[in-house]
């Protein structure tokens, strides 16, 4: 049985270009990051920190908790010293698993035949000791098992998440090229908003922004969305400890009567969904949805707020050139009705990013999915041209 108060390596993992924001979270958790990769923090933790995490991360995609580090030389000796481990004090002969494996070695040319060796060692071991073989496979819905090898150094763990935590539960109408909602809490992020002042978001599609923007904003915690996750499965899970943080979640929200969250599309339908994600997410009463092309959307003039688009990118042949006079009438709307706030655009092409009119202060760099994208901040100054 684990102890789940022993302290070990714990890795958070996250998208590409996520990590900054992650580890943003991570310091106002109280916790404290020992190293930050591309698409990983590394701290120092428990198991029960890991269940904090699990529940509170908007940018993260899982957590993991390190069973052991070895020496690995050749894809023959997976088998041998996975079996060596006492897997019996983690799981029990009844508990379906998954393994994920990331590897770099000139020994393996297919990932999945670590997956399927360590597997075969986990179920033999058990099958010698109880007579019983456990139920595995890619199914990450009980206990999950991930190990990292490269070169001749190989770390195994738990991931204590089991399904992503970059998706948060509440979307389950999901519109047209949605946004990754860990993605979009990043944006917000980068965003620098200060949770009090106006947030706009025309052209909202399925809601994820907006959704995002008040959760954020009244402190609610993805996690309170989520009714299972992989740590359940190991032995020596307290599940008092899971509804203790549950219900010091909901303690935590917090009421902004004067909050302003504005989300229009010029699609009904588009508005239908955002609604109905957003009730999902708890959100719904907090959020003012509009019907409108996104030049009529009614909000809070002269104020210092953010306006964010997330637009499309022309991704087939022939919709750039639609798309350019959309990008210009958004650049027209910000330098015309926006004064005071700071603007945001979202794109994945470069070349309509110069259709907006306007002078970018800062390009932040994200992927959405495989597409390298900027974040284009403009600043919207009261009284002066935006040009």
């Amino acid at each position: 049985m684990m102890d789940f108060r022993t302290k070990g390596k714990v890795v958070v993992t996250c998208k590409d270009k996520f990590a900054p924001f992650l580890k943003r979270e991570l310091l106002e958790l109280g916790y404290k990051p020992l190293l930050t990769g591309n698409t990983h923090v590394e701290l120092e933790g428990t198991l029960l920190d890991c269940i904090v995490l699990n529940l509170h991360l908007r940018t993260a995609s899982h957590v993991l908790f390190e069973i052991r580090s070895f020496y690995l030389h050749h894809a023959d000796d997976i088998y041998r010293r996975i079996k060596a481990i006492p897997w019996e004090e983690y799981i029990t002969e009844n508990t379906y698993f998954s393994v994920i494996s990331s590897v770099d070695h000139p020994s393996v040319n297919n990932p999945l035949f670590v997956n399927v060796r360590i597997k075969d060692a986990i179920a033999d071991r058990f099958r010698e000791r109880t007579g019983v073989r456990p139920d595995s496979g890619s199914e990450l819905r009980g206990a999950v098992f991930q190990m990292f090898w490269k070169d001749t150094r190989a770390s195994l763990y738990f991931n204590t998440s089991g399904e992503t935590l970059a998706k948060h539960g509440y979307r389950k109408i999901p519109g047209k090229a949605p946004m990754l909602e860990a993605l979009a809490s990043s944006v917000i992020m980068a965003t620098e908003w200060d949770m009090y002042s106006p947030f706009v978001n025309p052209m909202c599609g399925s809601g994820t922004l907006a959704i995002e923007a008040a959760m954020m904003a009244t402190n609610r915690f993805p996690g309170s969305l989520r009714e299972y996750f992989a740590f359940q499965h190991i032995l020596g899970y307290e599940e008092e400890f899971l509804e203790r943080q549950r219900r010091k979640m909901e303690d935590k929200v917090t009421k902004k009567p004067n909050l302003k969250i504005i989300a229009s599309d010029i699609s009904t339908q588009a508005i239908l969904f955002a609604r109905e994600n957003a009730m999902l997410a708890g959100v719904e009463d907090l959020i003012d949805f509009q019907v409108c092309d996104f030049e009529e959307t009614e909000f809070p003039e002269n104020a210092d707020g953010v306006v964010i688009f997330n637009p499309e990118y022309g991704e087939r042949l022939g919709e750039e050139g639609d798309l350019a006079d959309t990008y210009k009438r958004m650049g027209d709307f910000m330098k015309q009705r926006c004064a005071g706030y700071t603007g945001y655009i979202f794109t994945g092409n470069p070349s309509l990013g110069k259709r907006v009119g306007l002078r970018a202060s800062r390009k932040i760099e994200f992927y959405n999915g495989t597409i390298d994208c900027r974040l284009m901040k403009f600043e919207l100054y009261k009284g002066k041209s935006n040009a």
